[in-house]
C-alpha cells in the first residue's frame, strides 16, 4: 500500500460508516490537488506547530504523523469527534510524546471524501523544557477595515416552542429563562438570528387530518415567531420535521420529545404544507422582510441516519420538493442545505437543478473549513458548530471551549455569512431536561442564565472596536496555540484580544507545558497614557462552572444561597486592578502569563 493510500484509509476511518457521516461510503477519492508546498514542523515546549503554503482550491488540510518518513501515515486525532481537518495552518500537535520525534504531512482536501497528495514529509518533536514566550506586536494606528463577527449572525436554540413552555428545571422557568437567553444574546452579543430544529412537529399542530382530509393550523408557529421578533430576532426556518399525520412511519422518531424522521406518505401534501406554511409567513410578516432577512434551511443531518430514514435519494426528492415549493411562493425567497452534519454531502448539494441559494452544513471540534470553492459566490452559513457534538460533555463547560470559540470565530471572520454556536441557553431537551446545573450543556448560559466561560469569550469580542489592527506574533506556539485579534475605537480605544488553546481534548483541563508568557507591544499609540483594563477568563477568573464545583457541595441544583453566591459572581472579572499606562513615543507594552487554556482581554482607554 502507497503513503497515498494509507493516508486515504485512515481518513476514510475517520468520516465513515460509524463515524462522523455514517451514509458516507467508506471510501476516499483523490482529489486533484497538489501536495501543500513550504511544509515546516517547529518543534516547542509541549507541542510541534506545523505551517505550510495554501493550496488554491482546497476546503481544508488533514495533518498526518508517522513515526518513521516511510509511514504509515495516520491522520491527527485531536479528539474533536467530527471532522478531524483545519481550515489553514498554523497547526499545533499537541498529542506526542515530549522528545520522541514525528514525521509529519499534510494532505489538502476537495470535499471531506476526496483527498489529494501527501506533502513531503518533515520531522520535529515536542519539548519538555526551554522558553516559552510569544511576543504580540499590535499596530495601534493601523487600518484593516473593520472586523468581521460571525457570532452576530446567528445562534442556535432548542426547538422554539420550548419558549412558550411553562415547566421548570432546577426550579427555574423553562420559559421564560429561555426569552431571556435569546433577548441576552441579542442585546450583548449582537445576535441576529435563531436557528432551531422542528417548526412542523406535533406541538404546534401545523398538520393533522382530521376525518381523512388534511388541516393546516398556523397559530402556533405564530406564537413562536412573535416571540423571536418581539426579543429583537429573526428566525431560521429549519422546515423539519415531519408531522405525524404525513409521516411514511411515524414510528421513527429521535429524541425526548419524539421528532418523526421519516419521508412523506404523500410527497404532493408535503409540498403543499410547505407553500401553504411559506405564504402564510410572507402575508403574516410581509415580503420584503422574509425575502430579505429570512432564511428557509431543508431538513436537519439527513446524511445522518438517526435525523432521516429514509435514503438519501428520498431526501434528495425532499430537497427538491421543498425548494420549489419555497420558490412557487416568491422566487427571491432563499432557500439552501444540506444542513448537513460534518461537512457532508456538500458537493451532492451544489449538484442539484433545484434552487440552492446558500449552503449550510455543521462540523463540531474543529475551526469550519473553507468552503469558498466550493460555494462560489453563495452564502455560507454554519447553522450548528461548537467545541463537541457530544450531549453533556464537561467539555462544554470549560474555560477550553471558551477558547476554541474565539478561535474559530477569528478563522472564520471574512469568509461565512454565519457561525453560530450551538446553543444559546442549557433549557434544552433533545434527550432530557437538564440533571443538574454544570452538567455539560451545550448553552452560553446555564440553567438560570449564568454566563459561561464560552459567553464571556464572546462578551469580549464584543468588545472590539471598529477598525481592526495589524498584529504579527512571534515565539514558542505563536499562531498555533497564542493567537490574538485587535481593534481599535472611533474614541482612540485600543483593545487586544489572546488567547491560548489547542485543539488537543486530553489538554481540556490545561497542560503547563502549554502556559505561555505574553508581551503585548503597542505601536502607534497617539495619547500619552492610556486607563489599562485587563480582563480574564481562565480556571479562576469568569468561571461560574468552576465555582459552582466548589461551593455545591454535591448537589444538583443550587439552594436559594447558593442561587445568590452564583449570580453575585455572575460578571467578567479583571486579571488585575485597573491602572495606568504610559505611552513612550507612541509605545507601550502589556506583559502577563496566559495559560492554556486561557483567554486575556487587553483594554487601553486614553487617559483624559
Amino acid at each position: 500500500m502507497t503513503v497515498e493510500e494509507q493516508a486515504r484509509e485512515g481518513w476514510a476511518r475517520l468520516m465513515g460508516s460509524g463515524g462522523a457521516q455514517d451514509r458516507t461510503p467508506g471510501e476516499i477519492v483523490p482529489a486533484d490537488l497538489p501536495a501543500p508546498e513550504g511544509l515546516t514542523a517547529t518543534g516547542g515546549r509541549g507541542h510541534v506547530t506545523l505551517t505550510w503554503r495554501p493550496v488554491p482550491g482546497a476546503i481544508g488540510y488533514a495533518v498526518h504523523r508517522a513515526t518513521a518518513s516511510a509511514g504509515p501515515y495516520e491522520p491527527v486525532d485531536h479528539g474533536g469527534g467530527d471532522v478531524l481537518a483545519v481550515p489553514h495552518g498554523p497547526y499545533a500537535d499537541t498529542t506526542g510524546e515530549p522528545f520522541r520525534e514525528y514525521w509529519y504531512s499534510v494532505a489538502p482536501l476537495g470535499t471531506v471524501t476526496s483527498m489529494g497528495s501527501l506533502g513531503v514529509p518533515v520531522a520535529a518533536a515536542a519539548l519538555s523544557s526551554g522558553p516559552a514566550e510569544v511576543a504580540v506586536e499590535v499596530t495601534a494606528d493601523g487600518d484593516e477595515g473593520p472586523p468581521h463577527r460571525p457570532w452576530r449572525a446567528m445562534v442556535g436554540s432548542e426547538h422554539l416552542s420550548h419558549l412558550l413552555c411553562e415547566d421548570t428545571s432546577g426550579g427555574r422557568p423553562i420559559g421564560a429563562e429561555l426569552r431571556e437567553a435569546l433577548r441576552r444574546v441579542r442585546d450583548e452579543l449582537g445576535v441576529q438570528q435563531v436557528r432551531a430544529h422542528a417548526i412542523l412537529c406535533d406541538d404546534l399542530g401545523v398538520y393533522k387530518l382530521v376525518d381523512g382530509q388534511p388541516r393546516l393550523d398556523f397559530s402556533g408557529v405564530d406564537r413562536v415567531y412573535d416571540t423571536v421578533l418581539e426579543l429583537g430576532m429573526r428566525p431560521v426556518v429549519e422546515l423539519s420535521f415531519m408531522p405525524r399525520d404525513l409521516a411514511s412511519d411515524p414510528s421513527r422518531t429521535v429524541f425526548a420529545y419524539q421528532a418523526v424522521i421519516s419521508p412523506p406518505r404523500d410527497w404532493d401534501r408535503w409540498s403543499w404544507l410547505v407553500r401553504e406554511l411559506t405564504a402564510h409567513l410572507v402575508e403574516r410578516y410581509g415580503l420584503d422582510e422574509v425575502r430579505d432577512n429570512w432564511w428557509f434551511e431543508v431538513w436537519n443531518e439527513a446524511n445522518l441516519s438517526v435525523f432521516w430514514s429514509g435514503t438519501p435519494e428520498e431526501f434528495w426528492r425532499l430537497y427538491d420538493e421543498t425548494a420549489r415549493a419555497v420558490k412557487a411562493v416568491d422566487p427571491g425567497l432563499r432557500v439552501g442545505g444540506p444542513a448537513s452534519a460534518a461537512v457532508g454531502w456538500i458537493d451532492d448539494q451544489l449538484a442539484r437543478e433545484s434552487p440552492v441559494d446558500f449552503v449550510s452544513t455543521h462540523t463540531y471540534g474543529s475551526p469550519p473549513l473553507d468552503l469558498r470553492p466550493l460555494a462560489g459566490d453563495r452564502p455560507l452559513l454554519w447553522t450548528e458548530w461548537g467545541v463537541t457534538a457530544t450531549h453533556g460533555s464537561e467539555v462544554n463547560d470549560t474555560v477550553f471551549a471558551a477558547a476554541f470559540l474565539l478561535r474559530g470565530m477569528r478563522s472564520a471572520a471574512g469568509r461565512v455569512e454565519a457561525l453560530a454556536p450551538w446553543v444559546a441557553s442549557d433549557h434544552f431537551e433533545e434527550l432530557g431536561r437538564p440533571p443538574r446545573l454544570a452538567h455539560g450543556g451545550f448553552g452560553l448560559l446555564t440553567v438560570g442564565n449564568l454566563a459561561k466561560p464560552k459567553y464571556w469569550a464572546l462578551t469580549l469580542a464584543q468588545r472590539l472596536g471598529d477598525t481592526q489592527l495589524p498584529v504579527t506574533l512571534t515565539g514558542d506556539g505563536a499562531g498555533g496555540l497564542v493567537e490574538a485579534w485587535a481593534a481599535r475605537s472611533g474614541d482612540g480605544t485600543v483593545t487586544v484580544l489572546l488567547w491560548n488553546a489547542t485543539l488537543d481534548h486530553a489538554k481540556a483541563g490545561g497542560d503547563p507545558e502549554l502556559d505561555r508568557a505574553v508581551t503585548v507591544n503597542l505601536t502607534g499609540l497617539p495619547a500619552a497614557a492610556y486607563r489599562l483594563t485587563h480582563w480574564r477568563v481562565d480556571a479562576t477568573h469568569s468561571n461560574i462552572t468552576a465555582l459552582w464545583r466548589a461551593i455545591g457541595e454535591g448537589r444538583d441544583w443550587p439552594d436559594e444561597r447558593q442561587w445568590a453566591a452564583l449570580r453575585d459572581a455572575d460578571r467578567l472579572q479583571e486579571a488585575e486592578p485597573s491602572r495606568t499606562l504610559e505611552a513612550r513615543d507612541g509605545a507601550a507594552a502589556v506583559a502577563f502569563d496566559l495559560p492554556m487554556p486561557s483567554i486575556s482581554c487587553v483594554e487601553l482607554v486614553p487617559a483624559t
